[in-house]
C-alpha cells in the first residue's frame, strides 16, 4: 500500500512511521528544517514505544511521488486549503483521501475538492510534539487511529489499511460510525482547547473550580446540540459522558492550541470554537459560549504574538 502523509508533524508524522515500520510503502510531505532532518538523520519516535526509521521517503513535493493508494491529511486546518492544492499530484481516480485534522469542517473541504466518493472519515488520537527537526516525541501512551465510510459500509480499502495499521502496531479500529467519532472528538476537543486556551490554564484547575467547570459544561453542550441539529447520531446527554472523561485525564493535560497560543502561534480557533458557531447559526442554534472563545481569541488567532 503506497500512502502519502501530507503534513509529516506530531500526528502524520508518528502514524507514518508506525506505517513505515509495518511494511507499507510510505511517503512524507515535510518542510524546512524537519524534512532536512529526515532526509539526513530519518526519523525517530521518542517516547512509550521508542521507533528510529533510518531511512525514509522525504520530500516537499508531492509531484515527486506520484500517485497513492490513501492520503493522511495531517497539516494545521489553516494549512488545508494550501495542501489541498499541492497534494493533487498524488490523487488518481483510486486514491482515498483521509483528513486525520481537528474539528468537522475539514472533510466539507475534501469533498469540495475531489470526488466525495474517494473520501473517508478520520479521528487521530495521540498526544506528540516535535522535540527538534526529525524527532517526534510521544508524551503519553494513547495512540489510537478510527475510519470509515461515511455510508457505514464495510469497503475493501478501509479492510486495507486496518491491516497496514495492524502490521505497524498502530491500534485501529474501522469504524461502522465514523461521523458521530469525528463529533465525539470535537466535543471533547472544542471544550478543552477553548477553556485552556482562553483561561491560559491545563485542565486541572478548570475541572476543578465550580465556575470554570460549569462554562466548559456549557461549551460543549453546545457542540452536542449543534451536532443533533445536523443530524449527527450523539447522545442527547453525551457531554456527561465528555465530562467524564475530561475528569479522568491528567490535571496537568492542556491542548495544542493552548501551546500555540503561548508560543504566539496561529490558532485553529476559527474551525474548533468558531467552527461551533458557523454550524449552530446554520440551523438557529444559539452558541453563546462557544461565539465568547472565539470573540476573546480573536486577536491572537493569525498569531505574531505571545500571550
Amino acid at each position: 500500500m503506497r500512502i502519502g502523509i501530507m503534513g509529516s508533524g506530531g500526528l502524520g508524522g508518528y502514524f507514518g512511521a508506525r506505517l513505515a515500520q509495518g511494511g507499507a510503502d510510505v511517503h512524507f510531505i515535510a518542510r524546512g528544517r524537519h524534512l532536512e532532518a529526515m532526509r539526513s538523520e530519518g526519523l525517530r519516535i521518542e517516547g512509550p514505544e521508542p521507533l528510529h526509521l533510518r531511512k525514509v521517503q522525504a520530500t516537499d513535493q508531492p509531484a515527486r511521488v506520484g500517485v497513492v493508494d490513501v492520503v493522511m491529511l495531517a497539516v494545521k486546518l489553516w494549512d488545508t486549503e494550501q495542501a489541498i492544492a499541492q497534494l493533487r499530484p498524488m490523487v488518481g481516480p483510486h486514491t482515498t483521501l483521509i483528513s486525520f485534522q481537528n474539528g468537522v469542517l475539514k472533510d466539507q473541504y475534501l469533498r469540495a475538492a475531489f470526488d466525495p466518493k474517494q473520501v473517508m472519515g478520520g479521528v487521530g488520537y495521540v498526544a506528540t510534539t516535535i522535540e527538534q527537526p526529525g524527532v517526534i516525541r510521544q508524551t503519553g501512551p494513547m495512540q489510537r487511529l478510527l475510519f470509515g465510510e461515511f455510508d457505514g459500509s464495510r469497503s475493501a480499502r478501509g479492510e486495507a489499511l486496518l491491516a497496514a495499521c495492524l502490521a505497524g502496531g498502530i491500534q485501529a479500529e474501522f469504524s461502522t460510525s465514523i461521523l458521530r467519532e469525528i463529533w465525539q472528538k470535537y466535543v471533547f476537543l472544542v471544550g478543552l482547547s477553548g477553556t485552556t486556551s482562553t483561561m491560559r490554564s491545563t485542565i486541572g484547575p478548570i475541572r476543578a473550580n465550580p465556575q470554570t467547570r460549569a462554562f466548559l459544561v456549557d461549551v460543549m453542550q453546545e457542540v452536542v446540540s449543534v451536532g443533533r441539529a445536523h443530524g449527527v447520531d450523539l447522545p442527547e446527554d453525551y457531554v456527561r459522558t465528555a465530562l467524564e472523561r475530561a475528569d479522568t485525564v491528567s490535571p496537568q493535560m492542556t491542548s495544542s492550541m493552548h501551546h500555540d497560543l503561548q508560543r504566539g502561534n496561529r490558532l485553529e480557533v476559527r474551525w474548533l470554537s468558531g467552527g461551533v458557531v458557523e454550524l449552530g447559526r446554520e440551523k438557529g442554534v444559539p452558541t453563546p459560549a462557544n461565539r465568547a472563545i472565539a470573540d476573546i481569541l480573536a486577536l491572537h488567532a493569525q498569531g505574531g504574538g505571545h500571550a
